[in-house]
Order: structure tokens, then C-alpha cells, then sequence
């Protein structure tokens, strides 16, 4: 029999999404990410909704902005919502967790990845994006397997990035290797690439923002004789969405960086990954995919009244489940799959995978 769809009488259960859709937020992520908790939405209310009630999203632009997001968390937690979801940006995502542990609203981070995502444990906000400390691991273990022991990092002040860089020093000295970092407040492009001969370094890490200074420092490298060699490599995941290319054309591809996807989707993630091809107009990112994943999480929490250690749903990406990780104060999926790919310079198009973990 059938499921009725949601009862038009019946109030909406109404849930705050925090995106950054517009600059200086990296608007391309947010539209992926909203695309996957829209059809992640829709499917609920086709399922019948949350006890027959529909389930609506409100939606709120954070242009990767800490205080214009705790503005919308206040804003949503007025307007009655039960649960925040979203946001990309790990700064952004900090201050919206902070602000929703202060207000004990559920907050279910769908995509920043710092491991620091509250100052203490909090019982009020999980995540199902792996934790930076996690991913950044795996990355390092890709530059040991490839001969990188000697690597630069240009750096751009943020708490995020300095975790990055603080978590590849840790995994690459104990195997003899060394990360020299070019703080990208005192150098220009052209001084990047100087200083990365001087440093004899082998690759070169993009901690930087995108699509400035990240596209002119890539550019600078490709054209630089002297750094022919030189791997670039974005751990942060820029090179994963459309305008990556469209910005570097070829001088875009072989420059490795983490998704979150397995080496092959299940059945559904790959109905959803037709669907959400069909909504971006081309392939959706590992992005969309944690957007639908946070829906289908939370529409379990809402139907059952369950709270996060009792979550047990089918992702698009693998069981998911919530549990307590050292050093990590909020629930966590341990662990979505991680990989390291690049755009293959034969076609830039197609993804490689280069290592799991």
C-alpha cells in the first residue's frame, strides 16, 4: 500500500538550512548542497512527510559570514524551525553550532569539516562530514605513497586553515618529511613560486581561498619552468566543481584534493545521483550528496524522536550512524569514505581516484 502524501491541514514541520550562496561564500557549494537537501525534501514529503505533517525548509544565506549566520540562527529559532541543517564553511559552521548549543536547537553540520567544532561537548550537534583531522590523514598518507616528504603550504590566516596545516605536520614529520609555510599576507604570486624553488619543495598545498588567490597561484606554478616537477594539491576539495575548470582549463587538472564519496555508489545513491543531475544540469558534487544524506538523517530524528547516538539510517554514501570520537565534541559519523582524486589531464571531465582511506 502506498504512503499518503502529507496532509495540507497538517502545520509543516519547518527546518532551517544555513548556505552560502553568494560571494565571498563559496556560492557553488551551497547551490550543491541545497540541491541535495531540496530532493532530499521532496522525497521525505513523497514518503509522507514527518507523521503526515510536510517537511519544509527555510532557507538562509550565510555568504560564508559567521555573524550574518548566527543573525539567521536566531532569525530561524523565532520562526519556530526544530532543527538547523547545512553550511560549509567551517568558521561559519562553528559559530552556528555554538549558537545552537546555546539555544538547544538541533544542529546537523552537513559539510564543514573542522575537528573543533564547539569549544566543548555538546548534545545538540552531529555531523556526517568526516573531521578535517580525519581526511587531511588520508591526504598526507597520499603525498608519503607518492614521494612527498618535503611540502609547502601557501596559508592564508584562518583557523581552519592552520588546523590543516597543523595536521599534515603532525602526520608527514614522523615519517621524515617537513611543511614549509608561505603566509600569503606578505607574498604575492610571483613571490609564492620563488619562494617554492628556494624551498626545494615537492608539492605545493593550497590553503588558501578560492577562486583568490588560489586560481592565480596555480597559474603561476603551471608557467613556471623551474617548478615543472611541483604537484599542486588542494586538500580542500576546490578543483571538485565545474568553475574550477572553467577558470584553469587544463592548468586545472592532476591537482589532487579530498571527496567524500565511495569508489562506488550503491543503489541509492545512484538514483539520487540522476536526480541531482537532473537539478544541477551535471554531476553533482560529493557536496549534494551530504545535502541529501542531512535530510534523510533528520527526517529519521524528526519521525522517531530519537536523538543522535540512536540514529541508524542508509545514506547515499553508507549506513550512518552517530557516535562520540576523541578529541571531537559533537556526534560524528565515523567515518563517511574519504578519497583523494584529481581531473585527469587526458579529460579533464573525469575524475581519478588516486587513494582511499
Amino acid at each position: 500500500m502506498s504512503t499518503p502524501p502529507p496532509s495540507a491541514s497538517r502545520p509543516a514541520v519547518r527546518i532551517g538550512v544555513l548556505v552560502p550562496l553568494t560571494r565571498p561564500g563559496w556560492a557553488e557549494a551551497g547551490q550543491h548542497l541545497l540541491a541535495g537537501l531540496e530532493l532530499g525534501a521532496r522525497e521525505v514529503n513523497e514518503g509522507g512527510g514527518i507523521a503526515g505533517a510536510p517537511l519544509e525548509l527555510v532557507v538562509r544565506d550565510t555568504a560564508a559570514d559567521p555573524k550574518r549566520a548566527v543573525a539567521a540562527v536566531d532569525e530561524l529559532a523565532g520562526l519556530g524551525v526544530v532543527a538547523l541543517v547545512g553550511e560549509y564553511h567551517s568558521v561559519v559552521a562553528r559559530a552556528v553550532a555554538a549558537r545552537a548549543d546555546a539555544l538547544g536547537l538541533p544542529f546537523l553540520c552537513s559539510s564543514a569539516v573542522l575537528d573543533a567544532l564547539t569549544d566543548e561537548p555538546s548534545e545538540w550537534v552531529a555531523r556526517i562530514a568526516p573531521a578535517q583531522s580525519h581526511g587531511w590523514r588520508v591526504y598526507a598518507e597520499f603525498l608519503l605513497g607518492a614521494g612527498h616528504r618535503r611540502v609547502a603550504v601557501a596559508a592564508d590566516p584562518s583557523v581552519y586553515w592552520a588546523s590543516g596545516a597543523r595536521i599534515l605536520r603532525n602526520c608527514l614529520v614522523p615519517h621524515g618529511g617537513s611543511v614549509v609555510e608561505f603566509d600569503m599576507r606578505a607574498l604575492g604570486t610571483e613571490a609564492v613560486c620563488d619562494a617554492l624553488v628556494d624551498s626545494r619543495a615537492t608539492a605545493l598545498l593550497l590553503l588558501v581561498g578560492y577562486p583568490e588567490p588560489a586560481v592565480s597561484i596555480v597559474k603561476c606554478v603551471r608557467r613556471d619552468p623551474r617548478l615543472g616537477e611541483v604537484l599542486v594539491g588542494a586538500p580542500a576539495g576546490q578543483p571538485e566543481f565545474a568553475e574550477w575548470g572553467g577558470l584553469l582549463g587544463d592548468d586545472g587538472a592532476s591537482v589532487p584534493f579530498l571527496r567524500y564519496l565511495p569508489e562506488r555508489l550503491g543503489a541509492l545513491g545512484v538514483r539520487v545521483e540522476a536526480a541531482l543531475r537532473g537539478r544541477l544540469g551535471g554531476a553533482p558534487s560529493f557536496v549534494a550528496f551530504e545535502g541529501y544524506d542531512a535530510v534523510v538523517v533528520l527526517a529519521d530524528v524528526l519521525r522517531s524522536a530519537a536523538s543522535w547516538p540512536h540514529v541508524a539510517v542508509e545514506g547515499t554514501r553508507g549506513a550512518i550512524s552517530f557516535s562520540r570520537v576523541p578529541g571531537i565534541g559533537v556526534w560524528q559519523w565515523a567515518w563517511a569514505p574519504v578519497q583523494v582524486v584529481d581531473r585527469d589531464p587526458a579529460e579533464p571531465g573525469r575524475f581519478r581516484v588516486l587513494h582511499t582511506g
